[in-house]
């Protein structure tokens, strides 16, 4: 029985199925299409796609390994010299069946098989783009688009880095001010004041105005210094600012 056993066997012997596909492959090398039965052209297909593959690394052993199914140096020479750098950039379906109806005689179905790089009637090949690059049609990325993707984001990174810097240094910290807890800082930043140098610029009275209007409990808070403290936070005059803040303080 050949349960489970999907391999057509053609009706022939091991061996004697071994050299007739050894043989259509050299024929197909050679003319690039050949005229076979639906039977054979199928069983050919798996049987020479792999050799093509091979034929992309063209190294003595690859050769040697090739020669040992098609036992022929002229297919070998025609397959490694002139067919690999023709299909060198599509990922594999090296061939297609096309079916020809039934022979006359004994009406067996027919078919030709043919390297698809070699079509000139279909014009460009499938996958190829008007430019003459072969698309692949797998889900992953090149290893190159990979790369370049990577370096795109780098260099992205490498732009951005000194605008996200800049923008993080206009948004000053505003509790350093004696006076303006956390709330407060809030409270200011919904407002639009975000420096030290928006609170100098303004009045003490601008600001509890602010600080009545966010609707906050700052009944408690005297703006009054505020704006001398940020001009002096805003001129990195921390030493001057620390000395204001301890005697208003002690001052309490």
């Amino acid at each position: 029985m050949r349960h489970g056993d999907k391999t057509n066997n053609l009706s022939r012997t091991a061996s004697h199925r071994r050299a007739l596909l050894s043989n259509l492959a050299c024929q197909l090398f050679q003319y690039k299409k050949i005229v076979t039965t639906l039977a054979k052209a199928k069983a050919l297909r798996p049987y020479v796609e792999p050799l093509i593959t091979k034929s992309k690394t063209n190294t003595t052993h690859q050769r040697r390994l090739v020669f040992s199914y098609l036992q022929d140096k002229e297919a070998v020479k025609e397959l490694f010299d002139v067919i690999s750098p023709k299909i060198a950039s599509r990922p594999g379906g090296y061939t297609r069946v096309i079916k020809l109806g039934k022979r006359v005689g004994d009406n067996a179905e027919i078919a030709m098989i043919e390297l698809v790089d070699y079509n000139e009637i279909y014009g460009k090949g499938i996958g190829e783009t008007e430019t003459g690059v072969k698309k692949t049609r797998r889900a992953g990325r090149s290893k190159k688009a990979a790369d370049a993707k990577a370096e795109e984001t780098t260099e992205t990174k490498a732009v951005t880095a000194p605008v996200e810097k800049a923008k993080a240094k206009k948004q000053d910290d505003l509790t350093k001010i004696e006076g303006v807890g956390p709330k407060v800082s809030e409270a200011l930043q919904e407002a639009g004041i975000t420096t030290f140098a928006k609170i100098a610029k303004s009045t003490p009275e601008e600001l509890k105005e602010i600080l009545e209007k966010s609707g906050g409990n700052f009944n408690a808070q005297d703006p009054t210094s505020w704006p001398e403290q940020a001009q002096l936070a805003a001129d990195e005059k921390w030493d001057e600012l620390k000395e204001l803040q301890d005697k208003l303080i002690a001052g309490r």
